[in-house]
């Protein structure tokens, strides 16, 4: 019997725009949206559809939007009765897998990503770095890479996000050291990334106390159905462990493939990615063709 997985996106598939359609058709997603303006104290929807873009993509922004767009398209994905077996979010995506999944509620939610975009956005600033996709490089020589670039400083492989597709963080000086030897060893391509900071990296250190706190102020249920973690790559269900993987995931690199091997071997066949874009849809295609995602992020995508 075919199982299917509710997918939740994270930063980078944000864009102007986003969630507007959905806001003008759907009363539960205008809730959810009226809902974040006043958790917020400021007019998100503003943001979300007239920008500037730089004020959308400033990490502190990006991570409530993107996580109150997931939450107003789940409202209606609840209105079509789709229920889902598994659920996972890539890196801010499983704050929103979290909450699909009854652990805590929207506004504990919101005000969690705030404060995780603001410390992320800080710890940038205090500890500078970069961050890199790695096309088309066989992991093994990626960590050839990744090894021959440490004398360089701090640098970590941060997303295995497809088989072809793994991106690096760290240090600036490391990360560019990085970059030059993938393209030695074979690297199809090498794409450096506009983010304020080096994500799933160490750097992030600085942000772990303030997060740690704000995640130990909120309670935590168990989850109506198996949260796959990004930490762990398999499914975690204590509220402890949850707070802890969310805590780990500031300085863990982000296990997208093998998240997603585990849910095909459960038997999973369809994914719903549920929010902005079509970003997941396109990594699945990188690893396992067992699973098909259809976006849900509009009126007309389950028309």
């Amino acid at each position: 019997m075919s199982k299917r997985i509710l997918l939740f996106p994270g930063q980078g598939s944000q864009y102007l725009g986003m969630g507007k359609k959905l806001s003008e058709s759907h009363a539960g997603a205008k809730r959810i949206l009226d809902e974040a303006n006043a958790v917020l104290g400021f007019d998100l929807s503003d943001i979300l559809w007239n920008g500037p873009e730089e004020k959308l993509t400033s990490t502190d922004n990006t991570q409530p939007a993107l996580f109150t767009v997931s939450m107003m398209a789940y409202e209606w994905l609840k209105e079509h009765h789709l229920s889902a077996d598994y659920a996972a979010g890539h890196s801010l995506g499983e704050y929103s897998a979290l909450c699909a999944a009854g652990v805590f509620s929207f506004a504990d939610g919101l005000r969690l990503v705030r404060l995780r975009g603001e410390l992320m956005a800080k710890a940038g600033v205090a500890k500078p770095g970069a961050m890199s996709a790695i096309l088309g490089l066989e992991r093994d020589k990626l960590e050839e890479a990744l090894a021959g670039a440490a004398s360089a400083g701090i640098v970590v492989a941060a997303n295995f996000n497809s088989t072809t597709q793994i991106v690096i963080s760290g240090e600036s000086a490391a990360v560019e050291a990085a970059e030059k030897l993938s393209t030695e060893l074979g690297a199809k391509k090498v794409v450096r990334l506009a983010v304020s900071g080096a994500f799933h990296s160490p750097l992030m250190g600085y942000a772990v106390d303030g997060l740690g706190a704000g995640l130990e102020s909120v309670a935590f249920a168990a989850p109506k159905i198996p949260i796959i973690n990004n930490v762990d790559a398999h499914t975690e269900s204590d509220p402890a462990a949850l707070k802890d993987g969310l805590l780990r995931q500031l300085t863990s690199p982000v296990r997208w493939v093998e998240s997603m091997q585990f849910a095909a071997a459960q038997g999973v066949t369809e994914g719903l990615e549920v929010g902005a874009g079509k970003v997941l849809m396109g990594l699945l295609r990188g690893i396992t063709r067992d699973i098909k995602v259809t976006p849900v992020e509009n009126p007309e995508d389950l028309a």
